[in-house]
């Protein structure tokens, strides 16, 4: 059986990690949740780092740990590669002894990665004869990942990777993290609390609060769930899986097509065909029960109402589905009643602003 399974049960002093999920084979699947809500801790289970852990571990079919049978794959076993907070790289080394560190050590025969295609994948050939202090911290970090995949692991664990990093180095290193994204064909397990994070890598979600699973799923689904705390508050909102549809070069001007429609977003870099991850949130979704021609806003799409919950006691959060797509609109109480809103009802969403994740 593909994928990963697990289940582990650990005392964390103030409550008990409790966690059970499923994630799939490929793509990045993030653990997200608040600070405390026991990210990391599952993650350190998964790689074997707490061996006071009990439960059962599966990794593509492959049993690493199963506490009722007495088996317990130590670390050194486990096909892991870990990305820490902290790149911890071999000081004395250059980046390229750092990246042949693990290289060296899987035989030939069992290699996942070729060095140079690695190398290339993150960007840090041109690195390769320094010394770690001359790198900033993005670079750092990179050179991490890349140690880790020459490692050959059949899975890939990032604890937080970003989070060390001021704003101008996580933005040097996310496009990296979304060609490991695009191309790897390895599970990725990606601790996070950042929505933005999450919202511009992860495919898949599993939402852990005080040590317990509370919800998993597909990042579009989940994020559209009104019975989560994620569709609640100021971050609230979906993401939008997007093609290029081409370009207006008059006005500067891109068209980014999904089932629901065409988002016009100031133009970007990318030709005819070329995927683009859009964020949109719930406080920039309007309603309205006609399509407005006399309007400043372009994306205006036809929607039906799937559910409705209250926000706060002022609010309303409303579920919408734009031809499979789910949508989030943020609205006042009143405005609800004076539109009549109900399950099932056709409407126009008017989505006043859009964010390029990618």
């Amino acid at each position: 059986m593909s994928g990963i399974t697990a289940q582990f049960s650990l005392p964390l002093g103030g409550f008990r990690l409790d966690a059970e999920f499923e994630a799939p084979a490929q793509g990045i699947t993030s653990l997200f949740g608040p600070s405390g809500s026991g990210k990391t801790s599952l993650l350190r289970c998964v790689a074997g780092l707490e061996a006071k852990a009990s439960g059962r571990l599966t990794v593509n079919g492959e049993c690493w740990q199963d506490s009722e049978r007495g088996l317990f794959l130590p670390p050194h076993r486990r096909a892991v590669g870990y990305v820490f907070q902290e790149a911890a790289l071999f000081p004395h080394l250059s980046v390229r002894g750092n990246l042949e560190y693990g290289w060296k050590r899987v035989p030939r025969q069992e290699r996942r990665q070729d060095f140079d295609q690695v190398a290339d994948l993150l960007g840090i050939g041109p690195l390769l004869d320094r010394k770690p202090i001359r790198l900033s911290g993005g670079e750092r970090q990179r050179v991490a990942m890349g140690r880790a995949l020459l490692a050959a692991p059949s899975l890939l664990l990032m604890d937080e990777p970003l989070a060390a990093l001021d704003q101008a180095s996580k933005a040097d290193i996310l496009p990296y993290l979304e060609r490991l994204h695009q191309e790897l064909a390895i599970p990725v397990l990606y601790v996070s609390h950042s929505p933005d994070e999450v919202a511009r890598l992860a495919d898949y979600l599993v939402l852990l609060e005080r040590g317990r699973v509370v919800a998993s799923g597909e990042l579009h689904e989940m994020l559209a769930r009104l019975d989560l705390s994620l569709s609640h508050g100021e971050q609230a909102g979906v993401v939008v899986d997007t093609v290029v549809g081409g370009h207006d070069e008059t006005y500067h001007l891109s068209w980014l097509d999904f089932p629901g429609g065409r988002f016009a977003v100031p133009q970007v870099a990318s030709p005819p065909g070329h995927r683009k991850r859009l964020r949109v949130h719930a406080r920039d979704v309007s309603l309205s029960l006609e399509h407005h021609s006399g309007t400043s806003i372009l994306n205006i799409f036809p929607v039906t109402v799937s559910e409705i919950a209250e926000d706060t006691p002022a609010k309303l959060l409303v579920r919408l589905d734009a031809a499979g797509t789910p949508l989030l609109a943020g609205i006042t109480k009143k405005s609800g009643a004076v539109l009549g809103l109900k399950p099932g009802m056709p409407l126009y969403a008017q989505v006043k602003s859009v964010a390029l994740l990618d």
